[in-house]
């Protein structure tokens, strides 16, 4: 019985074998038609319509039908974009990263913020025969990661396939090599979550030792005339600092040290040229501010006369192009809290706040919320997932407020309450509980209890002005973008009743200007309503946003008596808690 049952299995792959060859002879054209396309069976990384998660709330999910094969190693991922056309610096061999294939698996509760390694699948098997599975590239898993991110809504799901599978190819030195320069050469200027997307993959991969930094500096071999290639390829030279200092921020010590080289350091300077391009000086300035995160970077970079140049680019913060303003806010930011000159005077110092009552609260959120010195702008370049509330609450009545789309990438706008609770580094922002509501034009959502749900709004865009309609006395909340309304939201109310606070959640690299009523609104709503800004007061002092060093040089000065309470510490204490004793 075995014997023949050999026999026949024998039988059976030499018929096979025959068949294949004679459809190769009589019907080359669609034979080789069909190869070409591909079967059913491989993985379409660009297709992968089964990921879902929310970026607002940094847990990612990976599609349940697929794996990483740890296969074959890749090419050189360092020339992979022939259109970058910039070759200066020495190639990286991808000699260690593997090439993915189509497989499945199960899914498991696996930590969303940092994935372990899975076992390495097997291949699927194809379905004609003598095909191979189409190998998946490292370029095409970034580009996959940067095309499903606007879909990740669900925050049960874990990490999309491509994002697993790039961590997995990081693992090892020559790996990680090659990611970075992936993301250097494919991810697209016109993409606003390009950048992002850049720190979400390096965020999620292993930190590299101080010989890959060093390897990375050596291959990307930087200087003041790589710099003048940013004018043809502004696209490469934008991700190149975003990924410095993506890396800096990682490493905050003495790798980062090792990071800023000579090179690289007059490189970043030479990107502050006026006349390169706005998006490449601005996460040059953004790189240069994550490496004086430590205070050795930081007196090198203040050496180099950087000041001068902010100087210049400060100028650029009322600008009607929405990228320069970006670069004029961050250049007058740094000139505030990090690279201070003297004879300058503080923005904050020489502000006109007169006639603004409602500001963003600088005391309800991170020190990595960047607000502007009138209160009504903000911006987060961290990776967090950053939220602030406005100074002024309502309880009743009807009440609105506009917004100005600065940056079109990731961020929550809406209404939060005082019971809202924002986990910043677990990515938690407005909508994600109970207490608050949020509207979310970049992926086209709303939120609210950490659950989306689509709109019929398009996808926003830099200068779209959004309105926010808070009736409290019919119990309902109304979006608009440019005047056009959606249907009103109710859900909040179930758990909120009072206590309502404009609020907003960042991700990286995204910025807005609030409008409280202390100017016209482009889009009034067609109804009676109050504004934040005729109801609300500020005294003088509260109404200053004081910069970094200022604030640390009140808290040096604070002192507390001995017996003061433990939770205001403004009162003397005069009540002891003591353990009940219960079991």
């Amino acid at each position: 019985m075995i014997v023949t049952s050999w026999l026949g299995y024998l039988l059976g792959a030499e018929v096979a074998h025959i068949l294949h060859l004679f459809l190769e002879r009589t019907f080359p054209n669609s034979l080789r038609k069909l190869q070409t396309t591909g079967d059913s069976s491989e993985l379409d990384v660009r297709n992968c319509s089964a990921c879902a998660c929310t970026m607002g709330n940094a847990c990612l999910c990976r599609d349940q039908d697929s794996t990483a094969d740890e296969g074959e190693h890749g090419n050189n991922a360092y020339t992979s974009n022939p259109q970058s056309g910039w070759t200066n610096a020495a190639p990286v061999t991808n000699n260690h990263a593997p090439v993915v294939t189509a497989a499945s698996d199960q899914g498991d509760n696996r930590d969303r913020r940092r994935p372990p390694r899975r076992p390495a699948p097997q291949p699927p098997v194809a379905r004609v025969v003598g095909m191979r599975p189409r190998k998946v590239t490292i370029d095409e898993l970034v580009m996959n990661t940067l095309a499903v991110i606007r879909e990740l809504v669900d925050n049960e799901q874990e990490p999309p396939y491509a994002m697993l599978a790039l961590h997995d190819i990081a693992e090892k030195e020559a790996g990680w090599l090659s990611v970075v320069h992936s993301l250097i050469n494919v991810i697209p200027m016109d993409d606003p979550l390009g950048p992002a997307v850049i720190i979400l993959l390096l965020d999620e991969c292993p930190l590299p030792t101080k010989e890959s930094i060093l390897k990375l500096s050596s291959s990307l071999s930087l200087c003041k005339r790589i710099s003048r290639l940013g004018l043809q390829h502004p696209a490469r030279h934008r991700n190149i600092a975003a990924v410095l200092g993506c890396i800096a921020e990682k490493l905050a010590g003495p790798n980062s040290v090792s990071l800023l080289t000579e090179g690289n350091l007059e490189y970043l300077l030479a990107n502050l040229d006026p006349q390169c391009h706005p998006a490449v000086i601005l996460h040059s300035i953004i790189a240069l501010e994550k490496f004086s995160q430590t205070s050795e970077n930081k007196a090198i970079v203040a050496k180099t006369g950087v000041t001068g140049h902010l100087i210049i680019l400060e100028k650029w913060v009322n600008d009607p192009k929405f990228l320069r303003r970006q670069v004029g806010f961050c250049a007058q930011w740094c000139l505030d809290n990090l690279f201070l000159k003297d004879g300058r005077t503080l923005t904050y110092e020489s502000a006109d706040l007169k006639g603004i009552n409602v500001l963003l609260n600088s005391n309800d959120t991170s020190e990595y919320l960047k607000i502007s010195p009138h209160g009504l702008e903000a911006r987060s370049d961290a990776s967090s997932f950053e939220s602030v509330r406005c100074t002024f609450c309502v309880d009743a009545g009807v009440w609105y407020y506009e917004v100005l789309v600065v940056t079109a990438g990731v961020m929550q706008i809406g209404w939060a309450t005082k019971d809202s609770k924002f986990l910043n580094h677990e990515g938690y922002g407005i909508g994600d509980d109970e207490f608050s509501c949020a509207y979310d034009g970049c992926r086209q959502l709303i939120w609210y209890n950490a659950k989306s749900r689509p709109h019929a709004h398009e996808a926003w865009k830099e200068g779209d002005v959004l309105g926010f309609l808070l009736d409290l006395d019919n119990k309902q909340i109304v979006f608009s973008l440019n005047g056009n309304n959606l249907d009103p939201e109710r859900d909040v109310f179930k758990s909120a009743r009072s206590g309502f606070f404009a609020a907003a959640s960042f991700m990286s690299f995204q910025q807005c200007i609030f409008n409280f009523g202390a100017e016209d609104f482009r889009y009034p709503p067609p109804l009676n309503f109050s504004k934040f800004n005729d109801h609300a007061e500020l005294s003088n002092e509260d109404k200053v946003i004081l910069p970094r060093h200022k604030k640390m040089a009140l808290l040096r000065e604070l002192s507390f008596k001995e017996n003061c309470c433990n939770l205001c510490f403004d009162n003397q204490a005069d009540t002891e808690l003591r353990p009940c004793g219960h079991r």
